[in-house]
């Protein structure tokens, strides 16, 4: 890889020219002689082989190249800070990535909250996230692939705390049998009904769901687009 010519401490010295309107001002916030300063960035010409600024009066303007080359640097400096920042929170302990897994079940409202709200304090922390169903999640988590898993049950070895319900609601076409009963529904009733769930995606074992001998299994289904726009309105996802 080819070694870059220009320094980050050379672009935060053209920034500061440039924000703070010459080569004086820039001295003075760097705390710099000016003399340094215009040696700094005639150098960066003369690397880069373009003109970044120009002289009009006493005040040093920007050329079109200048401009371009100046917008990219500020993106250059800010993530070469989130990475040292990144660096200073991982030597206090601060994990750089949670590997979280949750059962598809749970309401993906909830979760868009709670990752919005993480993420001002995150400190550069990524969450990977995976989807599971029943089994699956444990599974996962008993392999060590993940580090924090919301279950619809216990796991074995593991702490945990009870955060919410959800609630299952059984659903069926409006002409079928089951809603002409007129009457609550028992298990027994759905126990010859075909019913159709989404498959437990654990490989060892089932959990099982299933309350009919007639059921049969989905490996997935497929959300509706609009319930996207819950992770990417709060900047969860990127469109």
């Amino acid at each position: 890889m080819k070694a870059p010519r220009v320094t980050l401490d050379q672009w935060r010295t053209l920034q500061a020219v440039v924000d703070h309107g010459g080569f004086a001002q820039a001295a003075e916030a760097l705390h710099r002689s000016q003399s340094s300063v215009s040696y700094t960035v005639a150098r960066m010409q003369e690397q880069l082989g373009v003109p970044l600024l120009r002289i009009d009066g006493r005040k040093a303007v920007l050329t079109d190249a200048g401009g371009v080359l100046l917008r990219r640097s500020r993106q250059l400096v800010k993530q070469a800070s989130q990475l040292e920042d990144l660096a200073h929170h991982m030597e206090q302990g601060w994990e750089a990535e949670v590997r979280l897994v949750i059962d598809a079940a749970y309401p993906s409202a909830r979760l868009v909250r709670a990752l919005t709200a993480f993420m001002p304090q995150s400190r550069g922390c990524r969450v990977r996230l995976r989807e599971e169903v029943l089994s699956g999640v444990e599974e996962v988590l008993l392999e060590g692939v993940a580090d924090l898993a919301i279950s619809g049950y216990s796991i074995a070895g593991h702490l945990g705390t009870e955060m919410s319900s959800v609630e299952f609601v059984a659903v069926a076409h409006p002409d079928h049998a089951l809603h002409q009963a007129n009457r609550e529904l028992t298990f027994q009733d759905l126990e010859s009904q075909l019913q159709v769930v989404i498959r437990d995606s654990g490989r060892q074992h089932s959990a099982g769901w299933a309350q009919s001998s007639a059921g049969r299994s989905a490996a997935s289904v497929q959300p509706p687009p609009s319930s996207a726009m819950a992770w990417v309105s709060p900047g969860c996802l990127a469109t």
